[in-house]
């Protein structure tokens, strides 16, 4: 259940969960529609490192990333009365820090995926380095199944396995709405 302070008008929607579920294109359409900004911590992160989240891993592992990370997810969800959408990266939910400061932004929803569409969606996408490793279907059950948990902390959760980015925008908008979040 939403705190008083998130129901009475929060700002900021926060968009997490498994890469592939669609953050960051129901996201733009989401700040679209709501005339806000969109803003997605991978890109602040590739931004202020010069370089991509694969360079990152490979080069400085995945303990750099998720430092940036933390900085990127407080840096999105301190915003104003003018209020964003936020995109975080599918592990950024995983730290209790990055969930407190999502929260604290707003509502936060997860959006998930059965894992043959995560797969499908980003099967050919070499900038996934989570998914490099032979069995990547396997991967991504192993990583879903370790991060439910985290996941069940979103304040409304979307299975996107069916729907496109405008159906997905529909059901966000209302299932907020229905858990007493006004925007």
């Amino acid at each position: 259940m939403p705190d008083l302070d998130t129901r009475m008008g929060s700002r900021t929607i926060v968009l997490a969960g498994f890469m592939g579920t669609g953050k960051s294109s129901v996201g733009r359409r989401l700040a679209a529609r709501l005339g806000r900004e969109f803003v997605d911590t991978d890109a602040l992160i590739e931004q202020e490192a010069g370089t991509s989240i694969t360079r990152i891993f490979v080069d400085r592992g995945e303990a750099e990333f998720r430092v940036r990370e933390k900085r990127a997810v407080a840096v999105a969800v301190a915003v104003g009365e003018d209020g964003r959408v936020v995109a975080v990266g599918g592990g950024a939910i995983l730290d209790r820090e990055n969930l407190a400061a999502m929260k604290a932004g707003g509502p936060v929803v997860c959006l998930t995926a059965r894992p043959e569409i995560v797969l499908a969606r980003v099967a050919h996408d070499t900038g996934r380095p989570l998914l490099q490793g032979p069995q990547p279907l396997e991967t991504i059950r192993g990583l879903m199944a370790e991060r439910a948990d985290a996941y069940a902390r979103a304040d409304v959760t979307i299975d996107t396995s069916d729907l496109t980015p405008d159906e997905v925008v529909e059901c966000l908008l209302n299932a907020l709405a229905d858990a007493g979040f006004r925007l």
